[in-house]
């Protein structure tokens, strides 16, 4: 692993990869908690509509959100790409893998559209919608619906700058698109009297504007550096090829939290209500470690393609240590404020005597999650897709039996949130057997 393999690096070496960590990780960790902040801002303004208004936005925004995440490789795909042309010194060929990147995020967005607008209400209809609130989940599905070829965009042009070392553009972006997003809700939904059609139509025009932002950055440096702007159907199709593997990890892990909250249902009705608080603490507590997963991506595929096989290895020891002590720091804070977490959501206490034992789990796996994060991101950045789908589809085959038997030996919600902690140990072991075997380090400017 690159912890054992690597010796130890002279402290101005670590202090470099120190500075370089934060410097990338900081405003990424800003841009990811801004994304889930869009969803809040929808959720406070259409709640005030009504409750049948409210369950409908529950409904098309976890279709939209399903959509859109299967679509990250996006920007975990561009990042790596752009990052290694980076490092071989190519600006040029650097910007014009991103193009192709765009370029790709646009198709899929029209097939997307394609799909969502003719079947929204079977769609609705497959979730168990009721009555009431079916037509409200439609409207909202089929305006969005619109945005996501800009919310790819989005995903594909933040790959670029990424790889490009700059995660302070998609910081301000995402910003600047939040408070436009609840800027428009407001005004189209009650000033306009518009209702949750409004803050439909005021979300796909934030996302436009965020991705009219990107691409205006992107377009930039493209002139700059003579980079083309046209699509070329070969480096469209090579992206494709690039991502079909994160596309298969993703599946894989949807799959793990979909069956998760499955189980999780079936404990009754305190255990899922519990689960659903948990696993947006896991969620938020995720993106932290992703901030340095994506640093990862953006800082391992510089030194491959720079050819640098020794700070690679270096980069990647000391981003495991990042990893393991944030994830220590993030799981002393679960316990310290346990207490004081779950009456933010919920008075009844049912849910909070089972969710306790549970986010003490939670708390104990964070180191764990912390090494499974980094290292995701490090071979992400070496472009090592194929072994990151093989090893999900194995942590997906462990987890599944392990958890769907649960509800039959008993446990509940806390065997739940073990057999996620042995999720992510499994995790673990996987990617430490790649990054020990060396297998992922290809230098060059192409994988």
């Amino acid at each position: 692993m690159c912890m054992t393999q690597a010796p130890a690096a002279p402290r101005a070496t670590r202090r470099r990869h120190d500075r370089e960590i934060v410097a990338l990780a900081v405003p990424a960790f800003g841009a990811l908690i801004a994304e889930p902040l869009f969803l809040m801002a929808d959720t406070a303004i259409v709640g005030h509509l009504g409750t049948a208004q409210l369950a409908g936005l529950g409904v098309a925004s976890a279709l939209l959100t399903t959509a859109v995440s299967i679509f990250v490789f996006l920007a975990y795909a561009t990042t790596a790409a752009v990052a290694r042309r980076v490092g071989a010194g190519d600006l040029q060929a650097a910007i014009r893998q991103g193009m192709d990147g765009i370029w790709l995020a646009l198709l899929l967005g029209a097939a997307v559209i394609a799909v969502f607008l003719p079947t929204a209400p079977a769609l609705v209809e497959l979730f168990g919608t009721s009555d009431t609130a079916a037509p409200y989940a439609i409207t909202y599905l089929r305006i969005s619906s619109l945005g996501i070829p800009a919310m790819l965009v989005v995903l594909a042009a933040t790959g670029v700058l990424r790889g490009l070392q700059n995660t302070r553009t998609p910081l301000y972006v995402a910003i600047a698109g939040f408070i436009a997003n609840a800027a428009l809700n407001a005004g189209l939904v009650y000033g306009a009297d518009l209702g949750i059609a409004g803050s439909a139509w005021g979300t796909v025009i934030a996302q436009f504007g965020m991705a009219a932002a990107y691409l205006f950055v992107v377009v930039r440096g493209a002139r700059k550096h003579g980079a083309s702007l046209r699509p070329d159907a070969a480096g469209i199709r090579a992206c494709a090829q690039a991502g079909a593997p994160l596309l298969v990890r993703t599946l894989s892990l949807r799959a793990v939290l979909m069956i998760a909250t499955a189980v999780a249902a079936r404990l009754g009705d305190a255990d899922i209500a519990a689960h659903q608080i948990i696993l947006s603490l896991w969620s938020l507590l995720a993106f932290a470690l992703d901030a340095i997963a994506i640093a990862g991506q953006a800082i391992i595929g510089r030194y491959l393609g720079a050819g640098d096989a020794q700070g690679a290895r270096e980069a990647c020891r000391r981003m495991v240590e990042w990893g393991i002590a944030v994830g220590v720091v993030l799981g002393g804070l679960v316990i310290a404020c346990r207490p004081l977490f779950l009456p933010l959501f919920t008075s009844d206490s049912a849910v909070h005597d089972v969710a306790l034992p549970a986010l003490l789990m939670v708390a104990l796996s964070q180191p764990i999650c912390g090494i499974v994060f980094v290292l995701d991101g490090v071979l992400m950045g070496a472009g090592d897709g194929p072994y990151l789908a093989r090893a999900m589809v194995v942590v997906l085959a462990v987890f599944a039996p392990v958890a769907l038997l649960i509800p039959t030996l008993g446990g509940g919600l806390t065997a739940v949130w073990a057999a996620m902690t042995l999720m992510m140990t499994v995790r673990m072991l996987t990617l430490w057997l790649r990054t020990r075997s060396g297998r992922w380090i290809v230098t060059g400017a192409t994988r």
